[in-house]
């Protein structure tokens, strides 16, 4: 699915709606990964706020509860615990 959606949608929406989606879609390929990089985590850490705030731009505030800013802390679990 990580591959698949970014492909299934690039010609259907519109190119921010496909960027923000995409962008979530990368994070969470690359926080599943097995091999891990500290430099690479401090970059998704920065780079998910800004996601979130595009999705946020783009959906209603209907869309969103509590299970939408989730990823901002999956970052710190990587940390500490290591792959997800």
């Amino acid at each position: 699915m990580q591959t698949l959606i970014p492909l299934a949608f690039r010609d259907l929406l519109p190119k921010g709606i496909w960027d923000a989606l995409t962008e979530i879609n990368h994070f969470f390929r690359d926080i599943c990964s097995n091999k891990l990089n500290v430099e690479h985590i401090k970059r998704l850490e920065k780079n998910i706020v800004e996601t979130i705030c595009k999705l946020e731009m783009i959906f209603p505030p209907s869309f969103f509860d509590s299970m939408e800013h989730l990823p901002i802390h999956l970052q710190f679990g990587v940390k500490v615990e290591g792959p997800v």
